[in-house]
């Protein structure tokens, strides 16, 4: 697999089965390099998928707590 996947999903799934068969030993010395890099890509690109997922969370929460921060009632005074 010589593409990155698009999805976060893909990729994982992907590494997943790269990590099955370097533990299995199953595989050449030449296979062996060629999925251990395939492998680093992936975490590569999973690492940046989370990280990004981590920041727009961050986003998500200081946006909720700037707004939980702000009267209630847009203005209007409480029993009127």
């Amino acid at each position: 697999m010589g593409d990155q996947p698009e999805q976060f999903e893909a990729a994982f799934e992907r590494l997943q089965t790269i990590v099955e068969k370097l533990e299995g030993g199953d595989v050449t010395l030449e296979e062996s390099l060629a999925l251990y890099a395939e492998g680093m890509g992936l975490v590569r690109f999973c690492g940046e998928k989370l990280s990004a997922a981590q920041e727009k969370i961050e986003q998500l929460s200081a946006t909720a707590s700037d707004s939980d921060a702000r009267p209630s009632g847009s203005g209007r005074k409480e029993g009127l």
